[in-house]
């Protein structure tokens, strides 16, 4: 007899047990609370033939988009499978979907899951892994669709309500609608303060909108509830490092890097990610990072060959140009032509992004900056096809805008500033980029 999950979903495992220890593995992934996969080793252990224990497993490695844990993803997808014909349709969806992820087709495992969440909105694990799929392919609208589609099965009385909301947030946000978003965001934390991604969207909007000295405070002030057990805080801290770069907080922003975005040692590509980032900013304003580019760098030279993600190759790119290391660049650049002549989704985003994006970054650090221009210019309207957020491929206008000045070309900078300006008029680093662009037009005048 079939029994159900807290939210009224069908599973086909016979003990109640093991699937209302599922429900606690899968409510710490909703929060990006630790450890769910080690809550999901332990079910496994007791109940070696719960197909939809090692789906879960496999779709929270799977969506960290990070080839180094393929091992371990392909040993709970081939658990998975083998009992696959004893569990029911929705789960056999699950465990399709990460099929077709690990086999390099996302657009279809995030079709899979999508279809799952269609067939059962209360269904919130395939809800978030399609969610976090239409992150990494850029599908902002998908974002937040996706979980409009359900909202209507859900209310305060169906637990875990609150992640929902927090999903839509982030939807909004990427869809452009700050206020709904902000208000959707500050519900669900209400709902849950340990709620990382809903803090995430609320960060979000603030950064969107250039609310960076109330976006540090808020990081600050949610912090206890969220911080001591997050999965997610590395990356909660690189948007207060953005804030307190934008408060020119340099020294602030440096700290947070040594203690908390490095805090889990750079094991992780989400966690290196952010390290790129902060950096190439902080590099780009002229600041100096001491020894950490070479740090990550070799952090990132273990994953430069896999061909894996272009969003993660681009960022591991900037670490090889921020230490100089042009035999690791040449290394990533390979691998990224390598990728971009197969199949698959990766392929894709290699061809369209990865390798002229990764070129201007060499490019741009080798002093080359008309042919960075020329190289990333054409990526800003298609940028969202190798993923991110807004506030993450901001990284090509800064670089842009960066480049022109260097350059000396007054329009193309004025042109650069005045978009960044329109979006965030109080912001000092725009302002400050452009005086310098207004600096180019007193000397071209002179």
């Amino acid at each position: 007899m079939s029994k159900r999950d807290k939210r009224g979903n069908p599973v086909s495992y016979d003990s109640q047990e093991a699937i209302d220890a599922l429900d606690r593995a899968c409510d710490l992934l909703h929060a990006y609370q630790a450890d769910p996969l080690a809550a999901a080793d332990k079910i496994i252990a007791e109940h070696p033939d719960f197909a939809l224990a090692y789906a879960f497993r496999a779709g929270a490695i799977a969506t960290a988009t990070d080839k180094a844990f393929d091992s371990e993803l392909f040993k709970s997808l081939d658990a998975a499978e083998r009992l696959a014909p004893k569990a029911n349709d929705r789960e056999r969806q699950h465990i399709h979907a990460v099929r077709a992820w690990f086999d390099g087709d996302w657009e279809r495992a995030i079709a899979n899951w999508g279809r799952v969440s269609i067939e059962h909105p209360r269904d919130l694990l395939a809800l978030q892994y399609a969610h976090l799929g239409d992150f990494y392919l850029g599908y902002s609208h998908m974002l937040r669709d996706r979980v409009a589609r359900v909202m209507p099965r859900w209310d305060n009385d169906v637990p875990g309500f609150g992640f929902v909301k927090g999903m839509y947030a982030f939807g909004l946000e990427e869809a452009g609608d700050y206020r709904q978003a902000e208000e959707q965001g500050r519900e669900a934390v209400a709902l849950n303060p340990q709620d990382g991604w809903a803090v995430h969207a609320v960060t979000h909007v603030m950064e969107m909108q250039g609310r960076s000295e109330e976006g540090a405070k808020y990081l600050s002030s949610s912090a206890n509830a969220w911080a001591p057990n997050s999965m997610f805080a590395f990356h909660l801290w690189w948007h207060k490092a953005l804030f307190l770069l934008e408060a020119n907080d340099v020294a602030g922003a440096l700290r947070l890097f040594d203690e908390d975005i490095s805090a889990g040692g750079f094991g992780q590509a989400l966690e290196l990610l952010d390290g790129s980032a902060l950096l190439w900013r902080l590099s780009l304003l002229g600041h100096d990072v001491g020894d950490r580019w070479k740090g990550l760098a070799k952090k990132w030279e273990s994953r430069c060959e896999d061909g894996f993600y272009a969003f993660n190759d681009v960022n591991a790119m900037m670490s090889f140009v921020g230490s100089g290391n042009s035999r690791a660049q040449a290394q990533q650049l390979d691998a990224l032509k390598r990728a971009a002549a197969g199949s698959g989704t990766n392929a894709m985003m290699s061809r369209e992004i990865g390798v002229p994006a990764c070129e201007g970054l060499v490019a741009f650090g080798r002093g080359d900056y008309a042919q960075a221009i020329a190289s990333l210019m054409p990526l800003r309207a298609k940028a969202n096809r190798f993923g991110g957020s807004h506030a993450q491929r901001d990284v090509f206008s800064w670089t842009l805008t960066e480049a022109a000045i260097r350059l000396g070309n007054r329009a193309l900078a004025e042109a650069l500033v005045a978009e960044r300006l329109a979006l965030k008029p109080e912001s000092p680093i725009n302002r400050a980029w452009k005086m310098r662009a207004g600096q180019l037009q007193s000397l071209h005048a002179g």
